[in-house]
């Protein structure tokens, strides 16, 4: 289970966090400012910190540099001030990411999520040790499908896959979390790391790539579900 440190002075937003990490099966850690976030961190191991800039105190910017010169602890800033400066600053002062407020709650857990698999894909203790030689660290499974993300691979039914590099991780992504429901937004600003547009299809197009190739190298046609008016998620039935 991850173990997630929340840095937030505001109750409502704290609690607003707090619930959604824990329904989703994270365990929660509290700080509500800088100083009792510095202390947590010196005494404590965390997989992710969620860092709020407006802060009693010490402010988030100072705090994420002394983070920074300690721990290299995955980090998603959240903040009031959407501009490309103030962006810009805290990925040179260390973040990981970065929310604006106010944030969808979906957008806020993609994000996590996507943060939290980076983190363990570059951690040699969760993906077996960086022994040379090892074999691959780490293999996900859907169905009949098998992903192994060291090598960035996916077969179905034994059978290699050609993918794209975005198919890919659109794939991964999905079978990292079977039981979610992906907007297209999540997906979006997921894979490509950038701000979602309502009238782009590159989602639309890359799933519907996918399902393609998953049906020709022999495997089912029914692995992606539609789910109208939302988005997409894994289905575990089969026709």
């Amino acid at each position: 289970m991850a173990k997630i440190l929340i840095i937030e002075d505001n109750m409502e937003i704290h609690q607003m966090e707090q619930d959604l990490l824990e329904k989703s099966g994270y365990e929660t850690v509290s700080a509500y400012s800088g100083t009792e976030a510095l202390l947590r961190v010196k005494m404590e191991h965390f997989d992710l910190i969620i860092l709020d800039l407006m802060l009693p105190g010490l402010s988030g910017d100072e705090v994420l540099q002394k983070i920074r010169e300690e721990k290299k602890t995955a980090i998603l800033c959240v903040t009031a001030v959407d501009s490309v400066d103030s962006k810009v600053k805290l990925m040179k002062l260390g973040a990981d990411d970065y929310l604006v407020k106010p944030f969808h709650y979906e957008e806020f857990l993609v994000r996590v999520e996507a943060l939290l698999r980076r983190a363990a894909l570059n951690d040699p203790e969760k993906t077996g040790g960086a022994e040379a030689g090892s074999e691959i660290k780490e293999i996900l499974h859907f169905r009949d499908i098998e992903i192994r993300p060291e090598s960035h691979e996916a077969l179905v039914s034994g059978t290699e896959l050609e993918l794209t590099r975005k198919e890919y991780e659109i794939l991964e992504l999905m079978i990292r979390y079977p039981q979610k429901v992906f907007t297209k937004e999540n997906i979006f600003e997921t894979v490509w790391g950038e701000q979602y547009l309502p009238e782009d299809n590159s989602v639309n197009v890359h799933i519907s790539n996918i399902r393609r190739k998953l049906s020709a190298a022999g495997g089912a046609d029914d692995y992606i579900k539609t789910v109208w008016g939302i988005g997409f998620k894994l289905s575990e039935e089969t026709k």
